[in-house]
């Protein structure tokens, strides 16, 4: 895939929803080098001039498709703290506080790590990430570390947690839940019953390794 340099319009919602979804379904199925921009627009039912006026070119295409994804997942990890750690819930103390990360990781268990959207996220990502630099600290990737790390530095002002760095609590948090179990399911679903369990540990060692004296 080459360089995207052809500028884009923004053009129909209505249509651009149909080519990422058209285009996702293929590549999942086929493969991204085995895609053609034709059959994208076939699928999705526009015209392949209409392809390549809003995406530019396929990588333009993959681009759209992984950063689509990263919205949802981004909007689902804010829904699950507004639902469990934000200023609204009542958490007082370190027991509270160990409640409620569970709470949110087991959402998060249930609505990324048994997704298989995100599963299949994950592999278009491994699979061309050579070829898409911008993957790289993207602002998505940065967003969805920085919405996380924003309640834990909240949570060590109210002296619940000793952390210095909460970029790198987010990243480590991460580490011992939704990712131990993605990779724990090795291209198989997983059961409710280890989600839970690996959610309930993970967040256990995070707090202890976390909570303030």
């Amino acid at each position: 895939m080459t360089q995207t340099t052809k500028t884009t319009r923004p053009g129909s919602a209505t249509k651009r929803a149909a080519i990422l979804s058209a285009a996702r379904q293929l590549f999942i199925r086929n493969g991204v080098d085995r895609t053609s921009m034709d059959s994208v627009a076939r699928h999705a039912n526009v015209s392949k001039r209409t392809v390549y006026d809003y995406y530019g070119d396929k990588r333009g295409l993959l681009l759209g498709v992984i950063e689509e994804s990263g919205e949802a997942l981004l909007a689902s990890l804010r829904a699950g703290i507004d639902a469990h750690l934000s200023d609204d819930t009542k958490i007082s103390d370190i027991s509270d506080l160990e409640a409620a990360l569970t709470a949110f990781a087991m959402q998060a268990g249930a609505s990324l790590v048994e997704s298989s959207d995100y599963s299949a996220t994950v592999k278009l990502i491994s699979e061309n990430a050579a070829a898409l630099p911008e993957l790289e600290d993207h602002p998505l990737d940065r967003a969805h570390r920085e919405v996380l790390a924003e309640r834990f530095a909240h949570f060590a002002e109210r002296g619940m947690l000793d952390i210095d760095d909460p970029q790198l609590a987010a990243d480590q948090f991460n580490a011992l839940t939704t990712l131990l179990a993605y990779t724990d399911r090795q291209g198989e679903s997983l059961s409710a019953a280890r989600v839970a369990t690996i959610m309930r540990s993970g967040v256990r060692t995070f707090v202890r390794a976390y909570a303030r004296p």
